[in-house]
């Protein structure tokens, strides 16, 4: 290379700091450049970083609650400890008249104390309204006739490809912008939550946004910034947002109920595959194939047969098994729905009621010596394993079972090295007086417990 044309882009270099620092807001012609920062001004006054402070119980050794060890030693009375901590996160204004936030719910999650800081720095109690585990949303409420809310998008009319922009607390940091694009819709299965219909964005979010706004380029709320699918806890371009119209539907019951009480079809279905369409004759536009219906369920008193394909649900579109649980899922107990199927090839719409979720639950030892100390149910509709697995679950396990090696959230899958696919099945598998042999599935792994 020349000597001048080394100088030329020495040159260069020394001056790009500069004229990055005074780039121009219009071209040539005098038009204004794109920026985000109108819509901006507009939309980060909504949301607010969320603190919270926790109080945790500090499980002691076990001896010290032992009566004969404590005499024998004369101890005094171990009193409950508890372990103070703090989490951080982030929440969406979206009714500044009545001072409803949207947050996470494991973002206030064990609080007993919850902050809110708005972006003009000022601080404010905040009491819970209700939460909700199964889809990650709570409600928090402020008193403060100052705040910006923003208008709630429709989520369902979403697309791939169109633009999103993320603003929440990443790390503490203080008020965050990212933006970026959908990079998918309705992802499920990822076993981050109960009920899952996802927008995937390459939006950066990082822990500390949970909580905070997705928003359209016209600073319309699409979605509750929730997740991200990481190795290493940073962002790497997949984030997960809950959809709005989701967290909507959830908000209303907590604000009118306090909590979600959901119901149950009383059906179980399974995705409509290119396969089964052909076998059905029917074009594979997606839904839902109906495979039992429980008896005197919602299902059957609407008139709902096998062989079914579930299309929508209330005029929304089903587009797998997934999708029709989380549409009913979101259902409170006592509301009607309109289902729209095809049978036979013909288009029909049947309609009926929500049912409350048959919960049939039986303490262990009722069943037998060995399973003491356990909470056992079936796994029904409105489950997070319902039509994954079947088997028993463990609702509850003390400290005694938990020593025998069963853990709540475990199915038992087998007991007796015969199948078990509900609590009579268990029952059916056992004898009160020998050792008791489960398969047990735990998380992603399942393994064989002798209960002696």
């Amino acid at each position: 290379m020349k000597q001048p044309v080394r100088l030329l882009l020495l040159c260069l270099a020394l001056l790009a700091p500069a004229a990055h620092a005074t780039l121009p807001s219009a071209d040539s012609e005098g038009n204004p450049l794109p920026t985000l920062a109108p819509m901006l001004e507009r939309t980060i006054p909504a949301v607010v970083n969320v603190f919270t402070e926790t109080r945790v119980a500090v499980r002691g050794n076990p001896l010290f609650n032992d009566p004969f060890f404590r005499n024998f030693f004369n101890l005094p009375e171990q009193r409950p400890r508890e372990r103070k901590g703090e989490s951080l996160g982030s929440g969406v204004v979206v009714d500044a008249e009545k001072g409803y936030i949207l947050t996470n719910h494991h973002v206030i999650e064990h609080a007993v104390e919850i902050s809110v800081n708005l972006s003009d720095g000022h601080t404010l109690r905040a009491e819970l309204v209700g939460s909700d585990p199964e889809t990650d949303i709570a409600v928090i409420r402020v008193d403060n006739g100052k705040l910006t809310a923003l208008p709630m998008a429709d989520s369902d009319r979403l697309r791939v490809g169109d633009f999103a922009v993320a603003i929440g607390n990443p790390f503490g940091l203080g008020q965050t912008v990212t933006s970026g694009i959908i990079s998918a819709l309705g992802r499920t299965g990822l076993g981050i939550e109960g009920y899952e219909d996802f927008i995937q964005t390459d939006a950066s979010i990082n822990p500390g946004n949970s909580g905070g706004a997705l928003v359209n380029l016209r600073g319309e709320l699409i979605g509750i910034n929730t997740a991200i699918l990481s190795k290493s806890g940073g962002n790497v371009g997949i984030g997960f947002a809950i959809p709005i119209n989701m967290a909507r539907q959830v908000m209303q019951q907590l604000v009118n109920h306090g909590s979600v009480e959901r119901g149950q079809l009383g059906a179980q279905a399974q995705d409509l595959t290119p396969a089964l369409a052909a076998a059905f004759g029917l074009e594979n536009r997606g839904g839902a194939v109906v495979t039992r219906i429980d008896k005197d369920s919602a299902a059957a008193r609407a008139g709902l047969l096998i062989g079914d394909v579930i299309t929508a649900v209330n005029g929304r579109r089903v587009s797998n098994a997934a999708d029709l649980r989380t549409r009913i899922g979101l259902l409170r107990v006592g509301a009607e729905v309109v289902i729209e199927i095809v049978r036979d090839g013909e288009p029909m719409r049947l309609s009926g009621e929500v049912h409350p979720p048959r919960m049939s639950r039986i303490p262990g030892d009722k069943l037998h010596p060995r399973l003491s100390g356990t909470l056992l149910a079936d796994i029904v509709e409105g489950m997070p394993h319902y039509g994954r697995v079947e088997g028993v679950l463990v609702l509850e396990a003390d400290r005694d079972a938990v020593r025998a090696g069963l853990r709540k959230g475990d199915v038992i899958t087998q007991a007796n090295r015969k199948k078990v696919s509900g609590l009579a099945q268990l029952r059916a598998s056992i004898k009160r007086n020998v050792p008791l042999l489960l398969n047990v599935q735990r998380g992603d792994s399942a393994l064989f417990l002798l209960l002696r």
